[in-house]
């Protein structure tokens, strides 16, 4: 009982530490103007996202209204005899009479998927093999580091293009493909990072007190190497999103007449010539408006969990 009221105490200090280092950043987050822009800008995708497929349906296959092809942005209503066509052309009409807004709006949950289930795969996996390689050492660090390095060497969107040429276009194939070339982005950076934490004071003394490899990894090791690896799949959601955009426009990703941003420049760019501009404009602004906003967002989150930068700013 005795030993149990001694350590009570110590549990808390340490209990209200984590929770002034989380508060610390959460401040510093807040406090960063770029980061407050790139939240608002993920937040308004995602909330837009959620409005189309919750209360705005979309079926691409029956969409087309060719009376009504390439026609300029206008608030204007279209006549009602000229049928499904009745709606705001805010963003004009491609060369399948289809609305634009509607389409660059459907999108933005496209968009989300990418990023969000490519980025996610990559990170699970390389940060589990730079883990694995960074704490076992030896031929196993060298095994899996020699693949990654291979892996490295081809330039990640040709070796996109690659997976998805091999397995077919579609937006599975082109998740898939993103999820693999990102993968020893984050074995490299889990690795580094654990190469750095298991030779702190606090791993030896967890060492001596009997902890095994297992309680090493999840309590100490894993927990002390996040910070990083949140903020480069921050930073990798943009850059998922900006290659799906790319794989789209070369036919190898989301396939019309899937409203996928890329796919929308690949069809509307040779349209540019006979001045339909809005056909390439407005896409185009949602992809870069989008990647801006989680580069944003990344380099807040980067600032705010700097232990270094704990502390500056407060009065």
């Amino acid at each position: 009982m005795a030993n149990t009221l001694a350590v009570r105490p110590d549990e808390k200090i340490l209990q209200r530490k984590r929770i002034s280092l989380w508060n610390d950043a959460l401040y510093r987050l807040i406090r960063s103007t770029n980061a407050r822009v790139g939240l608002g800008i993920v937040v308004f995708l995602t909330l837009t996202a959620i409005v189309a497929i919750v209360f705005w349906p979309y079926n691409p296959r029956i969409d087309s209204d060719l009376p009504n092809r390439l026609k300029p942005p206008s608030w204007a209503r279209q006549s009602p005899d000229k049928k499904p066509s009745s709606y705001y052309a805010l963003f004009g009409t491609d060369d399948q009479g289809r609305d634009v807004f509607r389409r660059v709006v459907h999108g933005a949950p496209i968009s989300l998927q990418v990023g969000l289930v490519s980025v996610s795969f990559a990170l699970a996996i390389g940060s589990l093999l730079g883990l694995v390689a960074g704490f076992v050492g030896g031929r196993t660090d060298n095994f899996l580091m020699r693949i990654m390095d291979i892996m490295l060497a081809f330039p990640a969107i040709l070796l996109a293009i690659g997976i998805v040429a091999a397995r077919g276009p579609g937006l599975n194939n082109t998740i898939l493909a993103i999820s693999v070339v990102n993968i020893p982005v984050y074995a490299r950076i889990a690795r580094s990072t654990t190469l750095s934490i298991k030779e702190q004071d606090y791993i030896m003394a967890a060492t001596c007190i009997g902890a095994n490899d297992t309680r090493l990894i999840l309590r100490h090791v894993l927990p002390n190497s996040l910070s990083p690896i949140i903020v480069q799949g921050t930073l990798s959601i943009a850059t998922a999103i900006l290659d799906a955009a790319g794989l789209g426009f070369l036919g190898l990703g989301a396939q019309p007449p899937t409203p996928e941003w890329g796919a929308m420049l690949a069809d509307g760019y040779k349209y540019l010539t006979i001045g339909a501009w809005w056909v390439l404009l407005f896409p185009g602004a949602a992809i870069m408006l989008v990647v801006l906003g989680f580069n944003l967002l990344g380099d807040g989150l980067r600032d705010a969990l700097d232990p270094r930068m704990r502390g500056v700013g407060r009065q």
